[in-house]
């Protein structure tokens, strides 16, 4: 086999698969309300899904399939050799652990409205998490502040250098590394960018996807998908495979964090304490309970069978007309356990994050947010052993409720600030310690920047004034000047 008929045949197999992962991808990022929303949708588009009754509840982290059988599930060109009804039995079981609870009792109704986290904020929490340097942390946090509502750099590199007073090659490899950071595309000059950001995110940079995307922008705008294969050698089929792949893609990738509307909150995760230990349960109440139709099952049973037994019988035209109703059956219930799969992993996925965090920040649940350590997203990512770009995901737009409240998965993760007398303390303590500090001033006599600096310089902890500002602004503390009383 030649060497373009091996691209050819890889590029195909690797646009066989990308609708799926970028499912599984999507889902993972969706909060509760929307996974619940894209399910009913599901629903309604695919006649093989249906409902199921509640059952018999099952740990979430127990294995459900053999490690050959999960191998096959996740590779399409085997699902048609899967023992469907094996697969279905097992799925329609409830993924949360064996703890039951009545959330009613547990709830606290002050913490279900929050306030939407925004595109910079989103940015610079990771930025803080990254394992930049202080040089490299300032050049990250410096290009966010450029980003537009979009998700885009709309100022250029060069501008920026001299506005800020560093060299464009400096922010030119910073930027490099906030291309890699959630939303895929973020940080891109342009569409052309932004895309190939994605396709990268999706593991879909093949050499022919990345041509089609730099060279042939104008023509996709236009859909002239024949002069576009011309060009490129290849058939229309496959510029429109992938075509349909960049048709997925975010052309503004900042947009979901536009909304500054109040939203609702409902807990991914609960965590309760047994004993002396902590159990982690997920929050399945209100999501569909999805199950293949028994219906759609027995008819491609019974068509299996008929064709075996009438195989060369009928007419060529009678069994074109039977394999076109089962071609659509078939593609259906691979669609419909592409979906159960995806969701099964996702909550599989959270149940891991959290059940980490658990086990990471123990003193945070026995104590207090005073007592949060500094942990990054490496942390976890090793300890499950999932990339860090999967646990950023798993942790945005997901809620855990525990003992000491509701709190966003992603507040866990804290940059360390240095103590005099060695060790660290997590960023959010800080913020505690300077939101106590403020609370207790003298009004007439507000606690200025420096002020705090020192103050908790005589705590042991090490703290720029640049720093304290900033959290001041991220606690939505007006500056000392502001704060005065006169009267």
């Amino acid at each position: 086999m030649s060497g373009g008929m091996k691209q050819s045949l890889a590029l195909k197999q690797a646009l066989r698969m990308t609708p799926q992962l970028q499912q599984a991808i999507k889902l993972l990022q969706l909060s509760r309300l929307e996974l619940e929303t894209e399910i009913r949708k599901e629903l309604v588009e695919n006649p093989v899904l249906e409902e199921g009754m509640e059952v018999a509840n099952e740990d979430v982290n127990k294995e459900s399939e053999t490690p050959q059988q999960d191998a096959d599930m996740q590779d399409p060109r085997k699902q048609d050799e899967f023992e469907w009804d094996d697969y279905f039995d097992k799925q329609q079981k409830t993924r949360e652990t064996n703890f039951s609870r009545n959330n009613d009792e547990i709830m606290n109704y002050e913490n279900i409205i929050a306030s939407k986290e925004t595109l910079h904020d989103h940015l610079n929490w990771q930025a803080g998490l990254y394992g930049f340097n202080d040089e490299e942390l300032n050049q990250a946090m410096m290009i966010i502040e450029y980003i537009n509502d979009d998700g885009y750099l709309g100022t250029p590199l060069d501008q920026i250098a001299q506005d800020e007073g560093v060299t464009e090659q400096d922010l030119e490899e910073t930027l490099m590394f906030v291309h890699q950071f959630d939303p895929p595309g973020v940080g891109a000059r342009d569409l052309k960018e932004c895309l190939l950001i994605q396709a990268k995110a999706v593991q879909e940079d093949t050499h022919d996807f990345v041509h089609l995307i730099s060279n042939h922008m104008h023509d996709l705008e236009k859909k002239n998908y024949p002069g576009i294969a011309k060009a490129m050698g290849i058939t229309v089929e496959e510029v429109i495979d992938m075509c349909k792949i960049i048709n997925t893609m975010e052309p503004k990738p900042g947009r979901i964090f536009t909304s500054n509307d109040t939203h609702y909150v409902t807990p991914d995760v609960y965590v309760y304490k047994v004993g002396d230990e902590y159990v982690v349960s997920l929050n399945e109440d209100g999501l569909p309970k999805l199950r293949i139709s028994n219906f759609y099952k027995n008819m491609i049973a019974k068509e299996d069978q008929e064709k075996k037994e009438n195989k060369g019988k009928k007419t060529g035209e009678e069994n074109a007309s039977k394999n076109e109703a089962q071609d659509y059956v078939q593609d259906k219930l691979r669609s419909a356990v592409w979906l159960i799969k995806s969701i099964h992993q996702r909550q599989r996925t959270i149940y891991k994050v959290s059940e980490s965090i658990v086990k990471h920040q123990q003193e945070f649940f026995d104590k207090g947010p005073a007592f949060i350590k500094p942990m990054i997203l490496r942390d976890i990512a090793n300890d499950i052993e999932m990339h860090e770009s999967t646990v950023s995901r798993v942790t945005t737009s997901k809620y855990m409720h525990t003992p000491q409240g509701i709190f966003e998965l992603k507040y866990f993760f804290n940059s360390g600030i240095n103590k005099t007398g060695g060790g660290s303390l997590a960023s959010e303590s800080v913020k505690l310690k300077i939101k106590n500090l403020v609370d207790d001033e003298d009004p007439k006599k507000p606690l200025s920047d420096q002020k705090l600096v020192d103050l908790l310089k005589k705590d042991g902890i090490e703290i720029a004034r640049r720093t304290v500002a900033k959290y001041r602004d991220v606690l939505k503390i007006l500056p000392s000047s502001k704060r005065k009383k006169y009267f």
